[in-house]
């Protein structure tokens, strides 16, 4: 197989509330169509409706998006001020990760992570 770009496709009830969040607070920067966001060179996050999407994520631990950043605990404390409440914060994993993570407003988990490794 040869995948020559990647996206997640998130569902929602009110996908307009869920794109403005990650435009207007998370900040990410949509594509030339305005019907997804940028992530990296060759990957996109879309955010959509679906007729069999209802309410919150019921299990928001299943599926994991992971932005790497540079400075976690810039990135984290830009969306504390604007009123994003992290479920864990700069937790380090064994393999130099530290992962900070947060809720959109659909309930899905989203993870800020930056590479420290390990020494």
């Amino acid at each position: 197989m040869e995948v020559t770009s990647f996206n997640i496709n998130l569902t929602s009830e009110h996908p307009e509330r869920l794109y403005a969040f990650y435009r207007d607070v998370v900040g990410l920067t949509p594509n030339d169509r305005g019907d997804a966001f940028l992530v990296g060179p060759d990957a996109q996050i879309l955010i959509d409706g679906h007729s069999e999407t209802r309410g919150p994520a019921k299990e928001p631990h299943r599926v994991l998006i992971n932005l790497f950043v540079a400075d976690i605990a810039t990135e984290q404390a830009a969306l504390e001020a604007k009123g994003v409440r992290f479920i864990r914060s700069q937790g380090q994993e064994f393999w130099g990760g530290v992962i900070s993570t947060f809720e959109d407003p659909d309930g899905n988990y989203m993870q800020l992570i930056e590479y420290r490794p390990p020494s």
